[in-house]
C-alpha cells in the first residue's frame, strides 16, 4: 500500500475531489437543469431559425434559376437596344462632324478675308510711305541751294505773319 502514499497521488486528493464534484451537482442541479432546459430551448430555435432561412433560401435559388432562364432573352434584348443606341450615336456623331467641319470652312474663309483686307491695307500703307520717301529723295535731288534759301524765307515770313 504504498503506492496510496505516493508523492502527489494521495488517495485523500481523490476522496476530495469525489465529495465536493457530489455536493456541487447536488446544490447545483436545479440550475444546471434549468441551463440545460434553456439551453435546449435556444438550440430548437436556432433550429426553427434555420429552417426558415433554408427556406427562404431555395425560394432565392429558385428565383435565381428562373431569372437565369431568362439572361438570354435579357441579354439579346440588351444587345439590340445597344446596337441602336451605337447606331443613333454614330449618326449623331457624323452630323456634328459635319457642321463642325462646316463651321470650320466659314471660320477659314472669313479670316482668309480678314487676312486678305489686311494685307492690301498693310500694302497700300508700304506703297504710300515707299511713294513719300522717293518723292523727298527726288525733291532732294533736284533741289538747289538757291531753292532751299527762298524756302526758308519764306517759312521765317510766314512766322511772322502768324505771330502778329
Amino acid at each position: 500500500m504504498e503506492w496510496f502514499n505516493y508523492p502527489g497521488l494521495e488517495l485523500w486528493k481523490f476522496l476530495n475531489l469525489a465529495i465536493f464534484t457530489t455536493a456541487a451537482i447536488y446544490v447545483l442541479r436545479k440550475k444546471i437543469n434549468e441551463a440545460l432546459l434553456a439551453r435546449r430551448d435556444a438550440i430548437h430555435q436556432e433550429l426553427l431559425a434555420a429552417q426558415t432561412e433554408h427556406e427562404q433560401a431555395l425560394a432565392r435559388v429558385a428565383e435565381a434559376d428562373d431569372l437565369l432562364s431568362r439572361v438570354d432573352e435579357h441579354v439579346g434584348a440588351i444587345h439590340k437596344q445597344a446596337t441602336q443606341e451605337a447606331e443613333a450615336e454614330r449618326k449623331r456623331l457624323a452630323q456634328a462632324a459635319t457642321n463642325e467641319k462646316d463651321k470650320l470652312k466659314q471660320q477659314a474663309q472669313r479670316e482668309i478675308e480678314s487676312a486678305n483686307k489686311l494685307a492690301r491695307k498693310e500694302l497700300r500703307q508700304f506703297l504710300a510711305m515707299r511713294s513719300v520717301e522717293l518723292a523727298r529723295e527726288s525733291v532732294r535731288k533736284q533741289m538747289r541751294p538757291e531753292d532751299d534759301t527762298f524756302l526758308i524765307k519764306e517759312s521765317i515770313g510766314d512766322l511772322r505773319r502768324t505771330t502778329v
